[in-house]
């Protein structure tokens, strides 16, 4: 592990990791998938695309199962010590829902909203609550696509369903479960977020909008403008794969405003490895060793922050 520099209570850490043979699949196959993933480009432009670079389209069909998110391959976290249940509170256009898992004993907790992708809760997320639940948290994860009907089962059309939603009444259907939690009677006043791509830039923009949260963590995800980072009063920790040009692009302006205006920061760079490289759920792009380690900075950040 390489640190890059460390001051105060701002520091960024680059580390290089062993890259496992599943990301061995050309790098220029996974940018199309998450070009794919993250702009509108229809699935059959997609698989053309694929083709040319697979040699075929044989071999487009073959890569595949590689590439797209399967939720069967989710890690099943056990919930035989935790309280889980889906919960219900004021969205717009309609009511947004959320899955809850916090430990068994009836006692107050901290909170930690966890953030979807762009593809609405899904068995990955639920699995990354009851985690966050087992360090001793209420894990409250909201369904972004709850307040627009559901998730659709196809994800190119939960894909679409996201294009339909609106940025003003998104970022307020995630504000409003902070207006949800005094409600409960385990949660003990502190609130933090986590959030991994579409979520990230979430994690990021509620650290902007709620003054009251602790901390926010952002996997890879979208950074605020300098204008709006002036505003942030949370403790903020940043996690980025190295390979991940598209999103790496607005580190640099970001990590200047938080700084600019002291606010404490952890930032990661993992070299090597791919955009998502925490969901499991994603064979080519998940880097087991990056997700373990950046998971752990998480919980650390969070206790440190929280407890």
């Amino acid at each position: 592990m390489k640190t890059l520099y460390k001051r105060l209570s701002h520091f960024k850490k680059s580390v290089t990791l062993k890259t496992p043979q599943s990301f061995n699949m050309d790098q220029q196959i996974i940018n199309l998938y998450d070009e794919y993933t993250h702009k509108p480009l229809s699935r059959q432009e997609f698989l053309k695309r694929l083709a040319l670079l697979a040699g075929g389209t044989a071999a487009a069909m073959a890569l595949l199962p590689l590439l797209e998110v399967n939720y069967a391959h989710a890690a099943v976290t056990t919930d035989d010590d935790l309280f889980t249940e889906y919960i219900s509170y004021p969205g717009v256009p309609a009511e947004m829902k959320a899955y809850v898992a916090r430990p068994r004993e009836e006692k107050k907790y901290p909170a930690v909203i966890v953030i979807h992708e762009n593809r609405g809760l899904n068995a990955h997320i639920e699995d990354v609550a009851r985690r966050a639940a087992q360090a001793g948290y209420l894990a409250i994860a909201p369904n972004a696509l709850a307040a627009l009907g559901g998730t659709p089962a196809n994800e190119d059309e939960a894909r679409t369903k996201f294009q339909q939603l609106k940025a003003e009444d998104n970022l307020k259907n995630f504000m409003n479960v902070f207006d949800y939690l005094p409600s409960r009677k385990d949660y003990n006043g502190k609130a933090g977020c986590v959030g991994f791509c579409w979520g990230g830039a979430m994690s990021n923009n509620l650290a902007v909008n709620v003054p009251s949260l602790k901390a926010a963590v952002a996997f890879y995800g979208r950074q605020p403008s300098a204008e709006d980072t002036a505003k942030i009063k949370a403790a903020i920790q940043l996690h980025y794969g190295g390979l991940d040009e598209r999103v790496n692009a607005g580190i640099p302006a970001y990590e200047e405003a938080l700084k600019k205006n002291n606010i404490p920061y952890e930032l990661y760079i993992y070299e090597g490895v791919n955009h998502a490289f925490h969901n499991d759920t994603a064979p080519t792009r998940y880097n087991e060793t990056a997700a373990k380690l950046a998971w752990q900075r998480t919980i650390d950040f969070f206790n440190k922050n929280l407890k």
